[in-house]
């Protein structure tokens, strides 16, 4: 059940996002605010990051294939492997769906492109890969596969977000669209029977350290608490009338901030989930 409604919260919440950054004036001017501050407070960071992202999808699907390829062949992970990639496939082609037919962006009277770009594909194939790696590894690396997943989505996101390739908004719909398909996939491979998704709780191996789990908590929960600050802040003292042209860019800190929370914090969400529903198993079995 906790799956079920994890995933319909996710769905949600992407709808929210849509209708609050894309469809008001208020949140079109917030976003295109942030995007347009991004080339003036990070121009130096542009050229690395935009190698990042010509590589982005080759290493995703390279290490995504890689693990899966190991716990199939390894391990027999016959139907988790399968999951994994109907996860990864159902997240990417959400995405498309939702970007290119469904969502678009009216005019608000805000200087911003007149083409939906939300949500990001470039985030959904990054974290959906992380996300079939976290489904596929035995319970005891999940909280590690969290950190390390999380760290590498966020990282994609904000690439993308600094490269100005795509707003904040759209990197943080990729992440709900994932973290959805995340939990429908985890729901399946739960309820699948299979004997190696057990395990015995936090702190018995150094990969199920709740280390990890705070290294997502924290950042995750920082981040979404600044992002809210810098834009009350913003707001309170009254945003430049044109987006990019603040003294202070307070409005790309918030974006950026977000997607650093969001990211994190779904990670530790699932981290957190997992981990609760293999002890049950285990518990009941």
């Amino acid at each position: 059940m906790l799956f079920v409604l994890g995933a319909l919260g996710c769905f949600v919440a992407v709808g929210w996002t849509y209708w609050a950054f894309v469809r008001t004036t208020t949140g079109q001017f917030a976003d295109e605010s942030a995007w347009a501050e991004a080339g003036i407070a990070a121009p130096d960071t542009q050229v690395p990051f935009l190698r990042f992202l010509d590589s982005l999808p080759l290493i995703s699907v390279f290490i995504a294939a890689a693990v899966i390829l190991f716990v199939t062949l390894g391990r027999r992970r016959w139907a988790a492997a399968g999951i994994a990639l109907g996860t990864i496939i159902g997240a990417n082609l959400t995405t498309q769906i939702l970007k290119n037919v469904l969502f678009d962006r009216p005019d608000r009277g805000v200087p911003t492109l007149d083409f939906n770009s939300l949500p990001s594909g470039h985030t959904t194939l990054a974290a959906s890969a992380a996300a079939a790696i976290f489904l596929v590894v035995s319970p005891r690396w999940r909280p590690l596969a969290a950190a390390a997943g999380g760290t590498y989505s966020v990282l994609a996101g904000a690439a993308t977000f600094i490269n100005l390739w795509h707003r904040p908004a759209d990197v943080v719909a990729a992440y709900l669209v994932v973290g959805a398909w995340t939990l429908i996939g985890g729901l399946l491979i739960l309820r699948s029977g299979n004997r190696w998704n057990v395990w015995e709780g936090f702190g018995r191996f150094w990969g199920a350290s709740r280390a990890w789990l705070a290294l997502c908590w924290v950042p995750g929960l920082l981040g979404l608490a600044l992002s809210l600050g810098l834009y009350v802040y913003v707001q309170a003292i009254g945003p430049a009338p044109v987006p990019g042209t603040a003294g202070v860019p307070l409005f790309f800190w918030s974006g950026l901030s977000l997607i650093v929370g969001v990211g994190y914090t779904l990670s530790a969400t699932a981290c957190w989930l997992f981990g609760s529903q293999a002890r049950l198993q285990r518990a009941a079995s």
